[in-house]
């Protein structure tokens, strides 16, 4: 277990130097607020951060390499962030040896660096005990500092923190690292869940049917998945519990019981179904599994997501002749029709803020992702690189994109900055959905 320190925090006014964009850090206090830089504006220019070797106490050996590994490791996270630029250590001008001395702020600024990274290290009994500090060097003001308690191998755990640091210190919100990302993955001709993190790591199976299970959905509390699973022949909806146990078949109907998003509260998932015969969307309630219908229409309804509010749902429904988006109040009175342009347009997903939807469309035969307002305005192309780029899931703080890429004839899951930049793939897979923080 790791064990942290009391964050402190020392920079008010903090500017940007020169050609960078102004930001302002309004002093902490009763009612006080902070204007952060909005990093998702087309101006915005990433940060430039340079990252120190650790330093030892004592005289043993550094066996585990760990004065490089820390800057090695925050320097590869930051830049997963897609909002940083990582200064290289030959640009530095500072004297190792005087690391530990007064730090000469301007050596850092001729170098291009606005913020400055130092670490130290020390062993305490069987503990690892590690201190970094977060610099504004125009200010010459420390911003953040903490101290990490654990074992060598919390490393990462400890790395993964002073990120989330510096990206609250930077732009008012935490990194992802601590969230999971539910996917399918093909095995054969079956497919099984699967889970991994941003950063590509951990990867855990949900299921192990033997069979084709479809379409994972996250409970909001990050506690349970829902999914679709031909388990016992017929496509049924199961949901399971991420700390072990059965997973409970919940949904049967003969027919199509496909898996879809829950509310923001957690009390309703959404689903379809096909058992009065016709593809309809359903309100279920999670706990009591009270069924109430939301469509009426000859059409195919599919795909749908609830609004941060809860208050609306977008929906598929080919109801005007091909697929299109729609939105509807929660309890399926006034339906709008929200795509206009593209003759095919699926999977919709509400971002975390509710002024963006994320979706599919094909545009010169190839399925690229767009975003568009709530009110149908705005609509933007995110994705133009070649192959198919499917099925988006935001990130909880809106920031990011999880979604299918198909290249090759093969299918996996990437990740990218929410304007369409530093698309990263993770791993094999389709279908993701982006899980909220995890305590």
């Amino acid at each position: 277990m790791v064990t942290f320190s009391r964050t402190t925090l020392k920079s008010t006014n903090l500017f940007l130097a020169a050609f960078f964009l102004l930001i302002t850090f309004l002093a902490p206090g009763p009612g006080a607020a902070k204007d952060y830089l909005d990093i998702d504006a087309p101006a915005f220019q990433k940060f430039p951060i340079a990252i120190t070797g650790f330093t030892k106490a004592g005289a043993d050996s550094d066996k585990e390499g760990l004065a490089t590994w820390f800057p090695d490791n925050l320097s590869k996270y930051l830049e997963m962030t897609g909002y940083f630029n990582i200064i290289p250590r030959k640009a530095f001008l500072e004297d190792p040896a005087r690391s530990q001395e007064k730090i000469l702020f301007g050596d850092w600024t001729t170098i291009g660096a606005d913020y400055l990274v130092k670490g130290h290290f020390r062993g305490q009994g069987k503990d690892l005990v590690v201190e970094m500090r977060l610099y504004d060097t125009v200010r010459g003001e420390l911003m953040r500092e903490k101290k990490y308690t654990g074992k060598t191998a919390d490393s990462k755990d400890m790395a993964i923190q002073f990120v989330n640091e510096i990206l609250l210190a930077l732009t008012g919100e935490r990194g992802v690292f601590n969230t999971q990302i539910a996917y399918v993955q093909k095995q054969g001709k079956n497919s099984e869940i699967r889970t991994i993190t941003f950063d590509g790591s951990a990867q855990k199976q949900v299921t192990d049917y033997h069979s084709l299970t479809l379409a994972p959905r996250w409970s909001p509390d990050g506690k349970w998945i829902s999914f679709t699973s031909y388990r016992d022949g017929n496509p049924d909806f199961y949901v399971a519990g991420l700390k072990g146990g059965a997973a409970k078949k919940v949904s049967h109907f003969p027919g199509l019981n496909l898996s879809g998003a829950w509310s923001p509260d957690g009390r309703k998932i959404l689903l379809t179904l096909s058992k009065d015969g016709n593809q309809e969307i359903y309100a279920m309630d999670s706990t009591s599994g009270y069924l109430q219908r939301l469509t009426y229409e000859y059409a195919i309804d599919v795909s749908p997501v609830w609004s941060p509010d809860g208050k609306s749902i977008a929906f598929v429904s080919n109801r005007a002749g091909s697929p299109q988006i729609y939105i509807m109040d929660s309890d399926g009175r006034n339906v709008k029709r929200l795509t206009r342009e593209g003759s095919y347009n699926t999977s919709p997903s509400w971002s975390p803020k509710g002024n963006q939807i994320a979706y599919e469309s094909t545009t010169q035969g190839v399925f690229q992702l767009f975003t568009i307002g709530p009110d149908g305005t705005n609509p933007q192309q995110l994705t133009s690189q070649g192959g198919e780029h499917k099925h988006p899931s935001w990130s909880p703080d809106g920031r990011y994109l999880a979604f299918t890429v198909k290249s090759g004839g093969i299918d996996r899951i990437a990740v990218m900055n929410a304007n369409g930049t530093n698309i990263r793939i993770l791993c094999e897979g389709s279908n993701p959905a982006w899980s909220q923080y995890f305590k």
